[in-house]
């Protein structure tokens, strides 16, 4: 087996993985209509800006784990 189908184990660097996951997990947060924007209501809104939080967390992750094997 080649250094890259290898597994690298547990870094902290991939608890941040876990803020999305945790923000919308945790329903009655979000389960509400205000505020809000242009007339989309919260429950809503909160969800898709969540969609690229989630990928704004993912990309450190990333981009570590691509440098940690080479």
């Amino acid at each position: 087996m080649d250094e890259k189908t290898k597994k690298h184990g547990f870094n902290p660097v991939s608890l941040i993985k876990l803020v999305p996951f945790v923000a919308l997990l945790w329903v009655p947060l979000y389960n509400r209509i205000e505020p809000q924007i242009f007339g989309i209501p919260f429950f809503y809104w909160y969800q898709t800006v969540w969609t690229f939080l989630g990928t704004a967390c993912t990309i450190p992750v990333y981009l570590y784990e691509e440098r940690k094997g080479k």
